[in-house]
């Protein structure tokens, strides 16, 4: 999740962004086949060698079935790396920001590329997932790596009339650190590591919200584990596949947005976006803290249940959806990357990490691995807090950076 940054920057410094998107798509359709081999294919790759300790009985890889396998994952998240920071920047690169209609046109392309993504997710979640469980994992890595080799082939149809970006500086890093010393600007050195600094309050008021959306694919898959997920007496549920309510809520709410919410938001603002992007995201903020206070309400109300039936020892995910079409989709337009949503991950590890020592030596461990003795709701009301506490920094740092640009254009 943290690579597109190093992946962003070389296709702004060096390589291009459509060079970019070609070589990460062609490591991601390398990728695949890799993975089939290790888990469904090659006898090559299977662990043979059984050793027995004290605990268990393990089937242990060679340390060439080992290197091969992690190759396989550090290739994937490579190909990530050069991919999400460019296709939707690459795409937006195509409307030019300076004509009304295409600045409409732009603002709606962000719109309808999520709801894009989001239908893959479903797709996988429903029917690729089904496939690795029920059919075979060799099918299963193989139906996105013909996926993958299809979208490369219809994007590079388009090479001739896509329009291109020039290059940026050669040392990013250097002009970025230069900027943020408050160093004056050496010729030949872009001013967009500047507007990179001037749009870090922003980011950091962001990524508490990227925390609580880490919890739909992590908790609330656990919590779901726990809950009785039949449709039908031989139809059960697999609990990762409950996140498809979010991408469902996606893909129902951005047609809305689009062709609904814009339209009569625009009437009003004047603005071909309707809302601005500053307010767009904080939308977004303020449903993403009733959601998560929803879920700690559905989290006390689940454990009472464990309680009154004798389980204790044997989850908003339409809302987390809707959210994230304004501060999801708003971001991105906004910082043009994904790096938001991976530094988020890494603080909701951290949280987790310091909670858990915490309420352990409190005596009540938040997160126990009996679901029905931890206390998820206490921490989903915590990030009900910070993120209330978040949200008022966001809308503190959004009416100084609205203030800094009205006297800068006063100036100008």
């Amino acid at each position: 999740m943290m690579l597109p940054l190093l992946g962003g920057t070389l296709a702004d410094s060096y390589i291009g962004r459509y060079r970019t998107i070609v070589v990460a798509s062609l490591l991601y359709v390398l990728v695949w086949p890799g993975h089939a081999d290790t888990v469904a294919v090659s006898p090559a790759l299977r662990p043979t060698e059984w050793r027995t300790n004290v605990y268990l009985q393990r089937c242990l890889p060679t340390q060439y079935q080992t290197v091969f396998f992690f190759f396989s994952l550090y290739l994937a998240a490579i190909a990530q790396g050069g991919h999400k920071p460019c296709v939707q920047a690459f795409g937006a690169d195509q409307f030019d920001e300076n004509d009304p209609e295409e600045c409409k046109s732009r603002s709606s392309f962000f719109n309808w590329w999520y709801f894009g993504m989001n239908g893959g997710m479903i797709f996988t979640f429903l029917i690729v997932n089904y496939v690795q469980e029920e059919v075979g994992w060799g099918l299963g890595f193989g139906i996105p790596c013909i996926s993958m080799a299809l979208a490369m082939v219809v994007f590079l149809v388009g090479t001739r009339s896509y329009r291109y970006c020039l290059l940026t500086s050669k040392n990013p890093f250097t002009d970025l650190a230069q900027a943020a010393l408050g160093l004056p600007k050496e010729e030949g050195v872009a001013e967009g590591p500047r507007a990179v600094l001037r749009l870090l309050p922003i980011g950091v008021t962001c990524l508490l919200y990227a925390v609580v959306l880490a919890q739909s694919t992590t908790f609330f898959t656990k919590q779901g584990s726990t809950m009785d997920r039949r449709i039908t007496p031989s139809f059960l549920v697999p609990p990762a596949a409950l996140q498809s309510f979010i991408h469902l809520s996606v893909l129902a709410f951005v047609p809305i947005y689009d062709r609904l919410f814009v339209p009569i938001t625009r009437a009003f603002t004047g603005r071909p976006s309707g809302l601005t992007m500053l307010q767009r995201i904080g939308v977004g903020m303020v449903l993403s803290i009733f959601a998560v206070a929803i879920a700690a309400k559905v989290e006390t109300k689940r454990l009472q249940t464990a309680r009154d039936l004798g389980l204790v020892d044997l989850p908003g995910y339409v809302l987390f959806g809707v959210s994230s079409v304004f501060t999801v989709v708003g971001l991105q337009e906004f910082f043009y990357d994904q790096v938001i949503f991976g530094v988020g991950s890494f603080i909701s590890g951290f949280f987790i990490l310091v909670i858990e020592n915490v309420s352990t030596w409190w005596g009540e461990d938040w997160f126990s691995d009996n679901l029905n003795r931890a206390h998820l709701d206490y921490f989903y009301w915590f990030l009900a807090a910070l993120s209330s506490v978040e949200l008022l920094l966001y809308l503190l740092g959004s009416f100084l950076r609205l203030q800094a640009e009205k006297e800068g254009s006063g100036a100008a």
